[in-house]
Formats: structure tokens, C-alpha cells, sequence
């Protein structure tokens, strides 16, 4: 059997035609659990078997540890070409490029890399030069705007321009972050440092005024390949656009069905449009799964079926035809905590199943409360993927020691916390009330106003800062729940019961209950799912319910979330929750409406 047919021997149909198809604009569509990744590798292998020198080949993807795999997947099937062939990630990339190039530019090639605090430290002097109030203009959320503006390569020049050109006047809010912008790069270059976004809008700006620089490159990297083409931003787009110019030995793959992080910039037109621009490309559809049962893909098939912007395929699979979708009716969130735990509890007696083949999927950090404090109940193992567990974040541990140094004023550690102007503040205002008769939730809300925390909140990243502040507000559920009595009793007996909680480290559990977001659970799969949740407004998400490219996206997110469950899958959703502090009153969400009801098992509790 020769090289080539060995490559191709473990792969079906459509996957070999992807594999072969070698030269000329490629668009490989590939459905969850289709084999993209082996796709990609075994594409690497077989450029390599038909003569393509490996130092001409570039992979290209989102993070490091995709890198790593592909690398390592690819070597096992071509282990004499060693590394010569190049797997990295969009950034590596262009530090590659620029620490070449950077004379070009008029930069040391000794560049270095600011990360986020060092970004900060630089709009915060920037702020204080220019006299500008820190709340009003908080600098993460300026940071996020240069980001946002340096994605769509604009340069500062741009920014100011198509700000007034936007408003058709001066606008004193944009022509201050134009100001900033101009200043913060300015300050980048006197230090020969760049940010995570310059890098590539660098690159693009390297080669869109040297075209002999370009053509350097596009002659080194003549078969590229682009791993979740879907989640690219522009000026991703436009760095493999330039490189693949010449050639036009183009593969992307990737899936628009999963295009699910617009709101930091991807853009689903790169993906839909790939045959506009690479005219004459092929387009091959991977529809076959490997992972899920035939109930669970006819369920995701349905649900995203709904979507106008869709590249149409149908995922399908020679799996057994499996059980049926259970989706749950509940009172409220507590209720539908318990009942999962319960659930998983029974599922492993009955399908000896352990706890690490289960996952409860959620659309925001704050649901994972309720469920925490069941799998604490049940003393049973769970780890947060890509979070931090309820009582061990950061702004719920700085309520918490609010009410600790009101419990014992002595207690140094909650002083170190919260800072030591901050305490004072506590303790000159708790000599000037009395608590008697104060619940708990009264106690919190003295507390935090006392020290201005929840202001404090404010002045960090908008969309970090909605989740803390929301954390916070969640703290106030918990109380309400768990409040019998008032100070001091009352108090003590709330520390009893929150106490374990942080003591329970999920370091070293390899085998617990996974929970996370629906957007971290993209790439994974497991056995059985619960996504949790499924009511207007939470899911879909409130922000997206009178915006339909937003509708959209968040019925992708749905897509995403059902199609990692292998064999069961669970949905749930409850007549009223208590969340953020308050009691929400919600309809089911309408993407169950979506689901044919011969493949549903409709519970109430």
C-alpha cells in the first residue's frame, strides 16, 4: 500500500475527496463531530506524500492547545517531515513575521508583548495626563474599544475619522478615545512593545506597503490551511487573504452552524462568502457524525434549521437511534438543581456510567450557583471548566468578607482584602448604626454600600463588570434562601452554611461532574448532557431577543450545546427564577418549540 492510500485508508468518502482535493480554493464544511480535525491532519500528510515540500505548508488556528493537537496528530502520519511543516496559531504567526521584518516597520525586532495589566497601566496615565474622569472613560472598556477598532484595522487615524464621520459632528466621548488611541500608540512605540492586536494588524500593515515582503511570504506558504475559518475577525481575514493571494492554495475549514463568538469580533460573512471571494472554489460537506445518537442530531438539525444564515447540510449518522430528548418542566432553579443531581446519581447506578461522563451546560456564569450548592448537598465531585467556582470568585469573596469583618472585627484577612481604607470606611459607619433586628440581607447591602464596592465594580470591564455585579447580586439570593434570623444569629448561622463551600477544591477530581458555559463548551463532548436554563431571556439571552443577527447567533450556541451529548440529553427550564436577587418570571424558551414533539420526553416536576 503506498503513502497515499495509507493516509487516505481511515477516512469516508467526502472526507478523502477534501483530503485530495490539493490545489486551487478549498471550503471543507464540517459539521460537529465530522472528523475536521483529522480532516486538517491527514491533509497535511497527504500535501507532504504527493511531493509538496513540508516548509511550504502553514496551518493556521485559534489557540495554542489546537495548535499542539494538530501538530501531534499530523506528525504521527508523517513523522519523517519532523516539524518543517508550520502549525501555529494567527498570533505566532505574525511574532514569526514581525520579529523578521519589524525593520520594515520601523521596529527592534526585540519587540515586546503587553498583556492586559500592562495595557491598563498605560490608558490609566494616559487618562490622568489628559485630565479625563476614570469612570467615565474606564479603561478596559477603552482598551476594548482600541481592541474592537484595531480588529477592523483601523488605524487611530481611521478611528477619529470615521467617528466624526459617523456623527456628523464631534462627538466629545469618540473624539477623546480617538485622542487616547493616538497617545497609547505612541506610547507602545517609544517602548518597542506591541499588543495582542497589533500583531496581526502589524503583519497586515507590513505587507500591504511592502509587496515584496509579501510576496516573500506567499512564496514560503503556498498551501495554507485555516482551522474554524467561522470564528475568524477582519483582520484575520485579510492577513490569509494577502498570504493566499498568489497561490490561491487555500483550505479553510470550519462550520458556520458554529459561528458563535460575534460578540468578540468573528464574523460569519468571511465564511459564508468564501466562494465569492476564491472564485471557483471546491466546497465539500462533512455531514456524517461520529458522536451523537440519531434523536440528538435530528434535534440539532431541527433547531438550527430555523437560522436564515445557514450554508445548508444536515448532519446525519449510522449511531444507534438512541433515547429520547428529555426536557423538563420545573418550579424553580433550586428544584432543577437537585433534580439534575438526582438524576446523575441514578443514571450511574442504571448505565454504569462515572461522574466525569456527564456535563451540565448553562448560558451564564451566575446559573452555576444553585447547581453548585446541590452538588454540595449531595457531597458530590463537580469542576468548573473555564470558570471559577461560586464562592471561590473574586467579587463573591469580597462580599463575604464584608460580613466577616462585621462578625469579628479583628479578622485580618478579610481587612487585607477588601483594603484597609475600605474597612475603616465599614467600621466608622457600623459605629454609627446599630444592627439589631437587621437580616442578613440587610446586613450585605449596609456593607457594600458602605465601602462603595459595588461601584468599584463599575470602573472594570463592561462586560466582566456585568458578570461580577451580577455574582454579587446572586450573593443576595443565597442569603434570602438560607436567611433565619436576625443579627447577630442570623449571621453566624449563614457562615455555618457557606463555610465547606470553598474548602471544596475541584484539584485533583478526575472524576466530577463538568460544569460551564455553553460558549466554553464548544470542542468537547460527553456521554450525557443537561443544559440547563432554557427560558426567554436567559437562553436565548436577553440581549438578543429583538436583534435577529444576535437571535441567531445564540440559536447557533444552542446547536453547539446539544451536539455535545453522545447518547442522552436533558434540557430543562423553570416557572420562575431567582437570580441577580431578584425572581424572574419567564416563558420556556422558543427554541424548544423547535423540537419535533415525537422525539420529546416531556416531564413536569
Amino acid at each position: 500500500m503506498s503513502n497515499t492510500e495509507k493516509i487516505l485508508n481511515t477516512l469516508n468518502p467526502e472526507q478523502k475527496k477534501a483530503v485530495k482535493a490539493i490545489n486551487g480554493p478549498v471550503l471543507i464544511l464540517a459539521g460537529a463531530g465530522s472528523g475536521k480535525t483529522r480532516c486538517l491532519t491527514h491533509r497535511i500528510a497527504y500535501l507532504i506524500a504527493k511531493g509538496i515540500k513540508p516548509s511550504n505548508i502553514l496551518a493556521v488556528t485559534f489557540t495554542n492547545k489546537a495548535a499542539e493537537e494538530m501538530k501531534n496528530r499530523a506528525l504521527k502520519l508523517v513523522s519523517s517531515a519532523k516539524k518543517l511543516f508550520l502549525i501555529c496559531t494567527f498570533h505566532a504567526l505574525c511574532v514569526r513575521i514581525l520579529r523578521q521584518e519589524a525593520a520594515f516597520i520601523r521596529q527592534k525586532p526585540n519587540f515586546i508583548i503587553y498583556d492586559q495589566d500592562d495595557q491598563q497601566k498605560i490608558i490609566r496615565k494616559i487618562l490622568k495626563d489628559l485630565e479625563l474622569d476614570s469612570q467615565q472613560f474606564k479603561p478596559a472598556s477603552v482598551l476594548s474599544t482600541i481592541s474592537s477598532a484595531k480588529n477592523q484595522l483601523l488605524s487611530f487615524e481611521d478611528f477619529q475619522n470615521q467617528a466624526q464621520d459617523f456623527y456628523q459632528e464631534k462627538n466629545f466621548l469618540q473624539e477623546k478615545i480617538g485622542q487616547i488611541y493616538q497617545i497609547y500608540q505612541e506610547n507602545l512605540k517609544k517602548i518597542n512593545a506591541f499588543d495582542f492586536d497589533d500583531l496581526i494588524m502589524k503583519t497586515v500593515e507590513l505587507f500591504q506597503k511592502n509587496p515584496n515582503i509579501l510576496e516573500k511570504y506567499q512564496n514560503r506558504f503556498q498551501y495554507i490551511l485555516v482551522d474554524e475559518y467561522q470564528d475568524t475577525n477582519h483582520a484575520q481575514y485579510t492577513l490569509i487573504h494577502l498570504l493566499a493571494k498568489k497561490y490561491q492554495n487555500i483550505c479553510v475549514v470550519g462550520d458556520d452552524a458554529q459561528s458563535i463568538y460575534g460578540w468578540r469580533g468573528a464574523n460569519i460573512e468571511n465564511i459564508l462568502n468564501f466562494q465569492k471571494d476564491f472564485l471557483g472554489a471546491k466546497v465539500y460537506l462533512l455531514q456524517q457524525n461520529y458522536r451523537s445518537t440519531k434523536k440528538i442530531l435530528k434535534t440539532a438539525n431541527c433547531i438550527i434549521s430555523k437560522n436564515n444564515l445557514l450554508k445548508p447540510k444536515k448532519l446525519w449518522t449510522k449511531n444507534q437511534t438512541g433515547e429520547q430528548i428529555n426536557i423538563l418542566q420545573l418550579e424553580n432553579e433550586e428544584q432543577e438543581a437537585n433534580y439534575i443531581v438526582d438524576e446523575i446519581s441514578d443514571l450511574i447506578k442504571r448505565h454504569n456510567l462515572k461522574l466525569s461522563d456527564f456535563s451540565i451546560l448553562y448560558r451564564t456564569n451566575t446559573q452555576s450557583r444553585a447547581l453548585e450548592e446541590a452538588f454540595l448537598s449531595y457531597n458530590m465531585a463537580y469542576k468548573i471548566i473555564g470558570g471559577i467556582k461560586f464562592y471561590a470568585r473574586k467579587e463573591v469573596k469580597d462580599a463575604l468578607a464584608h460580613l466577616n469583618i462585621i462578625l469579628n472585627p479583628k479578622d485580618q484577612i478579610s481587612f487585607q482584602r477588601i483594603g484597609k481604607r475600605a474597612s475603616a470606611k465599614l467600621l466608622k459607619e457600623l459605629a454609627r448604626i446599630k444592627l439589631k433586628e437587621k437580616s442578613v440581607n440587610q446586613i450585605l447591602d449596609f456593607a457594600l454600600n458602605a465601602t462603595g464596592y459595588l461601584n468599584k465594580l463599575k470602573l472594570q470591564d463592561e462586560r466582566k463588570n456585568e458578570e461580577k455585579s451580577k455574582n454579587v447580586k446572586e450573593l443576595f439570593t443565597v442569603i434570602k434562601k438560607q436567611d433565619k434570623g436576625f443579627w447577630p444569629p442570623g449571621l453566624k448561622l449563614f457562615f455555618g452554611k457557606t463555610s465547606l463551600a470553598p474548602d471544596l477544591d475541584e484539584n485533583g477530581f478526575q472524576n466530577a461532574v463538568h460544569l460551564m458555559t455553553l460558549h466554553a463548551a464548544k470542542g468537547l463532548e460527553f456521554p450525557v448532557i443537561f443544559i440547563a436554563g432554557f427560558e426567554d431571556g436567559i437562553f436565548p439571552h436577553s440581549r438578543s431577543l429583538d436583534k435577529p443577527s444576535a437571535l441567531e447567533e445564540e440559536r447557533r450556541l444552542c446547536y453547539v450545546g446539544v451536539t455535545r451529548a453522545r447518547e442522552y440529553l436533558y434540557l430543562t427550564f423553570v416557572n420562575q427564577r431567582n437570580i441577580w436577587g431578584q425572581t424572574i418570571y419567564s416563558e420556556p424558551s422558543r427554541f424548544l418549540r423547535d423540537i419535533p414533539e415525537y422525539l420529546i420526553n416531556f416531564m413536569q416536576l
